[in-house]
């Protein structure tokens, strides 16, 4: 009978202990699977435009090239007016929501709707282009400040042309002090990863004169 007992107590022994790695195994099952729930579905990497050699990166670091290209081309878009700014500047507003924050958009609708009650938008054609030799390949370190690792100030050296009927009836030559964010909350709208904050300081007028080469004579 003692055998009989022993052997009945070695079993319930062994099928506690079973249990008890079964019940681990369910906690790691489920650990892992919040792990693999919760994770991203979809990873933004910035590359760099130049190609011709390699580049090591961390993969949250977003180079001063894709902060001042994603910049450009949003306030390029909005200020693109083919055909009358009363029209197109509004749309421009609400196709770029994603790629503006509220507090931006609330300040371009009140400009929108300022400029529209003075009627500086009617018929009006505009666009706005770099002016040559003030690029980001010109000057860098100039155009692109990295105020923290999730903000910028992007400096636009552009030229902002108006047409009514045909006629050049304003050219400005401005720089443009960009706030750019990081604000990846919509990837399906936004891949960019970032939105434009409106300015950090007041746009200033600037003449046209070249930047000089980097390291170049002084």
């Amino acid at each position: 009978m003692s055998r009989f007992w022993k052997l009945a107590d070695a079993q319930r022994t062994h099928i506690v202990s079973l249990r008890i790695a079964l019940v681990v195994s369910a906690l790691i099952s489920v650990g892992l699977g919040y792990g693999w729930w919760s994770a991203p579905r979809e990873l933004t990497v910035h590359v760099p435009p130049d190609l011709r050699s390699g580049s090591t990166r961390k993969w949250w670091d977003v180079p001063p090239e894709s902060v001042y290209t994603f910049g450009f081309y949003i306030f390029q878009q909005l200020n693109r007016w083919p055909t009358n700014g009363e029209v197109d500047y509004e749309r421009n507003l609400i196709q770029l929501t994603a790629y503006l924050t509220p507090s931006c958009r609330a300040y371009l609708q009140s400009d929108f709707e300022l400029r529209r009650n003075s009627g500086e938008l009617r018929k009006r054609v505009r666009g706005v282009y770099e002016i040559p030799g003030r690029g980001y390949g010109d000057e860098p370190t100039l155009h692109v400040k990295q105020l923290s690792i999730n903000e910028w100030t992007v400096n636009l050296d552009l030229s902002a042309d108006e047409y009514l009927g045909g006629e050049l009836v304003k050219r400005a030559l401005a720089r443009y002090p960009l706030h750019i964010i990081r604000q990846d909350v919509d990837p399906e709208k936004n891949p960019f990863g970032m939105a434009w904050d409106c300015y950090s300081g007041t746009p200033q007028r600037i003449d046209a004169t070249p930047l000089p080469p980097a390291g170049g004579a002084k």
